[in-house]
């Protein structure tokens, strides 16, 4: 049984060596290796290729590369540009114009994507053009884009919510049922604070748009209709029960296949960098899963849980207090970590905490989301931050930083809300069940 001091010196440990630039796998199991060997000596690496061997074999995980092939499909087969046009077809008369759509068009691709970088590549690639053609204020337009694709990893399917639910065994449907409100309110929320900026300071929304015929509005409804198809197609095969989330990413792909088939746009050489692509993604994500499970065993059995539970029945402290408190520590690590290895490495500490102040798994699946949302617009890690300055090519990084400031807000009224009303996570889980 380790103490609170060791545990507080091995999550200082993990820390450090990511901050040191070490890949995310290796500081996990660097950590827990060195834990095992000063407590238990070599005994405890002969599990290794045992437990390797279970999570590389788990049903549930073949649904990463499954849905990040299906999003890089419908990529590479031009939905998102068609997409994008469409919204702003319908979107570009309320104060803001095509600053709605950016937020919009996230909200739809993250349906379909479950990452939130390729969501903010994917729309700054689309967007940029337009909105340099029309005098829209740059700052505005870099952080609707990169706060608008954080959304990717909040609305189902999530990527980060498929590797939550396999390190605490949570359910991938109720996870992904609980993120869909809570996405499309924050959708909403960042489209209110567009409007109320775009009537408080009309330059920010560039020039007057010209809108198009309603008869040519209604024709480009078509193109909303893969995203929204093939969403309808994945979550409903869950929820009525004719699949597991596995089996409908895999019908997602056959869908996406048959869409961007059927556009004429399907090639061998499309086709074969979807694929690469995904193996690159799908290789690092279970690498550092392998990694996480084996610190996980590790933490289990030096007895953390029970000691962090332990620790919180001895004192006195209100559950929003603590809550304020982990808001603060996500916020303090999403300045050094990616968000991917922020969520893994304090799980086996936070959970039990969040547990013992009676809240559930889903909903701190969901809070711990939003945090790695959050993380994903701060500096100086901030992927979204360095992939919009990428698509963009010019100007400072600190100039999206400015521009995602007013969603920033937009996002911690979210943790509040939530922890205020822990049931608006659990509503839609609890009605369906």
């Amino acid at each position: 049984m380790i103490g609170l001091e060791g545990i507080l010196v091995g999550f200082l440990i993990l820390l450090g060596l990511m901050m040191l630039g070490l890949h995310i796998a290796t500081a996990l199991f660097a950590t827990a290796a060195a834990g095992a060997w000063f407590f238990f000596g070599d005994v405890m690496f002969r599990p290794f290729g045992t437990m390797m061997w279970g999570t590389l074999n788990n049903f549930l995980l073949v649904a990463i590369p499954l849905y990040v092939l299906m999003g890089e499909i419908l990529v590479r087969g031009g939905v998102t540009e068609r997409m994008y046009v469409a919204l702003a077809d319908w979107l570009n008369r309320l104060p803001g114009g095509l600053l709605h759509t950016n937020i919009a068009a996230s909200t739809l691709f993250a349906s379909i994507s479950g990452s939130s970088v390729a969501t903010a590549a994917t729309i700054g690639t689309v967007a940029f053009p337009a909105f340099r053609k029309r005098g829209y204020s740059e700052k505005w337009v870099l952080g609707s884009v990169a706060s608008g694709a954080t959304l990717g990893i909040l609305i189902p399917p999530s990527i980060n919510m498929i590797i939550y639910g396999a390190l605490t065994n949570t359910s991938i449907g109720a996870l992904f049922l609980a993120g869909f409100l809570p996405g499309l309110l924050m959708a909403a929320m960042f489209m209110a604070v567009i409007v109320v900026a775009s009537v408080l300071y009309p330059s920010i929304a560039g020039s007057k748009e010209q809108v198009a015929p309603l008869a040519e509005r209604v024709g480009r409804l078509k193109d909303l209709l893969p995203p929204l198809s093939i969403f309808i197609l994945v979550m409903g095969s869950i929820y009525a029960g004719w699949a597991t989330p596995t089996e409908a990413a895999g019908v997602g792909v056959v869908a996406a296949l048959l869409l961007v088939g059927l556009s004429g746009r399907l090639t061998v050489h499309m086709l074969v960098q979807s694929m690469l692509t995904t193996v690159g993604v799908t290789a690092m994500t279970l690498l550092i899963l392998v990694a996480a499970f084996y610190l996980n065993f590790i933490v289990g059995v030096l007895g953390v849980p029970e000691q962090v539970s332990a620790f919180m029945s001895g004192i006195d402290v209100h559950p929003w207090t603590m809550i304020l408190l982990l808001v603060l520590l996500y916020i303090f690590l999403g300045c050094f970590l990616d968000s991917l290895a922020m969520m893994i490495a304090t799980i086996p500490i936070v959970f039990p905490i969040v547990s013992h102040l009676g809240y559930d798994a889903i909903w701190f699946g969901i809070f711990l989301v939003i945090m790695c949302e959050i993380a994903l617009i701060t500096p100086p890690v901030g992927m979204n931050l360095y992939v919009v300055q990428g698509v963009r090519g010019r100007g400072t990084i600190g100039e999206v930083v400015m521009g995602t400031l007013p969603f920033l807000c937009c996002m911690f009224a979210m943790v509040a809300l939530m922890t205020v009303w822990p049931a608006f996570i659990g509503f839609l889980p609890s009605l369906l069940s």
